[in-house]
Formats: structure tokens, sequence, C-alpha cells
């Protein structure tokens, strides 16, 4: 009595929780309520701008090439948050021989201010930190002559004897006068580095202001400090994306209507419903009372993964949809498993509980091995893609580790309370 009250109990639980899972998902209860965690809706379904731009590497070196783009990626990413743009996405991809970079801009408005603000080379440009006349305890940056056209290239490097990273640039014959006057009136002072206005590491005025040690000649420089090698790989991808000449050009601009991406919105939550019904009939058909168990896991699980897609927030695309609509059959695959593995052991004879614990016990491997491979292979997609197969990928993923969770807890807890 103790163990059926217990198992009822948790099982209670997670019904409880399903259900506060499908409140908090359902968008139009929230909507009369507040606008607490609304859905992040992809381009497709909230309508918007996606714009193409060529990326010009023609006078880059071929060695620097991969981290100018990535810097220059990341810059675009930073002007783009900077608009105001409700979770942009930005990316790199290689069409032929020519490197491109994406921006998908839902639910923008002015697409024209967006463009100009895209469009423009990253400037960077070396300053100067005095005291601010108004003020005692702030200080002012004043632009130098010194900018990004004198930078020759930046790279990681590595103190001899700490091993610590740090980065290391250069600067050509007319920079490296610049510099050296530079750094000869602001000895034990700071020099900031900063790309379109904004510090290139905006964390702290001492990490993103290097100070000046004593006056550098040569044109060539050091900055150290703490960095991780992620880190002084990211500062040195901004710094040549600002100093090396990556001109874009816009080669393509699409626009989807609000109205174009609420009906395809509908038209994929109806695709899902009728998924999930079709499933549910089959399950009630072919195996009756269980049946009527995966439903209910079924349901159990729709509904948590839904309240994790919103709370994580995962944004939603056509694609994304597209994955979670398979892992629904994926979720029902895993107690079919279980079902056929419980006939097979009743067949000879053995008593329902017992059938269902052993039923359960052998078909967990089948159950682990088949989604571990799956998951491995949305992991390969999420990161060796881009664009909208990773938001296939990612919901595939989640979906997957949440039927496992539905078919081995849920369904197993309505089993034996059941039978108990």
């Amino acid at each position: 009595m103790h163990d059926r009250n217990r198992l009822l109990a948790f099982l209670t639980l997670i019904i409880v929780v399903s259900i506060a899972a499908g409140a908090f998902a359902y968008e139009p209860l929230w909507q009369r309520i507040s606008k607490f965690r609304p859905w992040s809706l992809g381009l497709d379904l909230a309508g918007g701008t996606s714009l193409t731009y060529e990326i010009d590497v023609s006078k880059v070196k071929s060695e620097d090439r991969d981290s100018v783009v990535r810097g220059l990626r990341d810059v675009i990413e930073k002007r783009v948050n900077l608009f105001g743009v409700a979770e942009p996405k930005v990316y790199t991809e290689k069409v032929g021989e020519s490197d491109r970079l994406a921006v998908e801009l839902a639910g923008v408005k002015d697409v024209n201010q967006a463009i100009r603000m895209i469009g423009e080379t990253p400037f960077l440009e070396f300053r100067e930190v005095q005291p601010d006349p108004k003020s005692t305890s702030s200080a002012v940056f004043v632009p130098t002559d010194l900018n990004g056209r004198y930078v020759v290239s930046a790279q990681v490097g590595r103190d001899p004897n700490t091993g610590v990273p740090e980065i290391d640039f250069s600067l050509n014959d007319e920079g490296a006068v610049l510099f050296e006057k530079l750094t000869e009136a602001n000895v034990n002072k700071p020099i900031c580095l900063f790309i379109d206005g904004q510090p290139i590491i905006p964390d702290s005025v001492n990490d993103s202001c290097p100070r000046v040690q004593g006056k550098i000649s040569g044109g060539k420089a050091r900055i150290t400090g703490q960095f991780s090698f992620s880190r002084a790989q990211q500062i040195v991808e901004r710094f040549n994306a600002g100093a090396l000449p990556a001109p874009i050009t816009l080669v393509n601009q699409q626009t989807i209507g609000s109205d174009f991406g609420k009906d395809s919105l509908d038209k994929a939550i109806y695709a899902g419903a009728i998924g999930l019904f079709a499933v549910m009939v089959f399950m009630l058909i072919y195996y009756r009372t269980l049946g009527v168990f995966a439903s209910i896991a079924l349901v159990v699980y729709t509904l948590l993964t839904m309240g994790v897609f919103k709370l994580i927030p995962i944004t939603m695309t056509l694609s994304g949809i597209a994955g979670f609509v398979l892992s629904i059959g994926m979720a029902v695959d895993a107690n079919i498993l279980v079902f056929e593995r419980t006939k097979e052991e009743m067949k000879k004879g053995i008593p329902h509980a017992a059938a269902i614990e052993e039923g359960f016990r052998r078909a967990w491997t089948s159950i682990r091995d088949s989604n571990i491979s799956t998951m491995i292979t949305a992991g390969v997609l999420y990161f060796f893609t881009s664009s909208f197969v990773q938001g296939f990928a990612l919901t595939l993923f989640l979906g997957v580790v949440m039927s496992m969770f539905s078919a081995i807890t849920t369904t197993r807890l309505m089993l034996r309370a059941f039978l108990k």
C-alpha cells in the first residue's frame, strides 16, 4: 500500500508539472495575463527580413581569411543587437569560392536602417583616456589619428615564461610612427581599442584598455593580461575584422510578411496536432489498454517538451517544429519496444507485473542505443551546419532526451500504479 501511494504521488507530480508546462507554453493565456517569456519565433514564422552579403576577402592574406570572416560575423552580430532586433541570426556560409554573411531579422520594422548599419565596414580605432572635465570620477575616450587602416595583422601569442595567451599585432611604417608618438605620450596610461564606437572587450575598463608600459618603436606591440585562449582568439578576430579590408556587399534581400509567417505557424501547429492524434489512435487500436498509457505518456511528453522549449528559450522555426513533430514519433517508438517485449514475456506465462518489468529491462538497451545514435546525429547536424538545419537538429535532440524520460519514467510509473 505504501509503495502504491508513493507511485501515485510521483505520478501525480509529473502530471501536475506537465499541466503547468502546457499552461506556460500556451501563448494566448500569457498574452492575457502578462508578457512573461513569450515564444521566440524565427524569421519564417514571425516575418521579417533576410539579408545576404558577399564578403570581399581579395585583399586579405589567405592565412588570415578565416579569422577575418569570423571577426566580421561577430562585429555584425553586435551591430544587429544594438539595433534592437529580437533573436537575430547572423552566420557565415561558403557559396562556391565566395564567403557570404547571412543576417536574419525576425520582426524588424525599419529594414533600410538595418541595412545601413550592417553594410558599413567595421572601423577600428585607438583612443586615449583623459579625465572628464565635468566629473572627477569618470573619463572620456579621445580618438587619435591611429586606426585600423594602419594595422597589418593581429594574432594570438603566448608569454614565453608563463604560457599565458596574449595578443600580438603589427603596424605598417606609417602606423609605427603614429603608434610610437602615441605610446610616448601615454606612458603608464591606458590606450583603448574601439570598434564601431564600442570597446573590443567591454567587460571592464581595465580589460578593454591596455596600459602602456613605455614608448613602443618598430610597429610591433603586445597586449597582455589574464586572457583565456578563447578570449584572446575572440579579441584577435575582432581586431582583424576592423583592421583588414573586408568590405561586404548586399547581394540578396528577402522580406517575409507577418501574415505569411502567421499562416505558416498555423499550418505547423495543425500538422503537429494531426501527427500527435494519429499516433495516439494507432496506439489505442493496436495495443488497447497499454495504448491508453502510451497516449497519456505522449501527451505528458508533448506538454513537458513545449514547456522546455519555451523556458530555454529556443527560437522556433518551421524546421524546428519539424524536428519536434519527428520526435513525437520517436517518443512512442520507445513505448512500442517496451510493449512488444512485454507481450513476449506474457506469452511465456509470466505474471503481468513481472512481464512489464522484464519488458522494460529488455527494451532499455534498444531504446538507449537508438536514441543515443539519433542524438549524435542531431549533434553533428547542429555543430557542422547552419541556419534552418540547426533549428531542426536542436529540437530533435531535446525532443529525444525528453522522450526517453517520458517512456522510461511516465509510462512505467503508470503501469506500476495501475497493476498495484
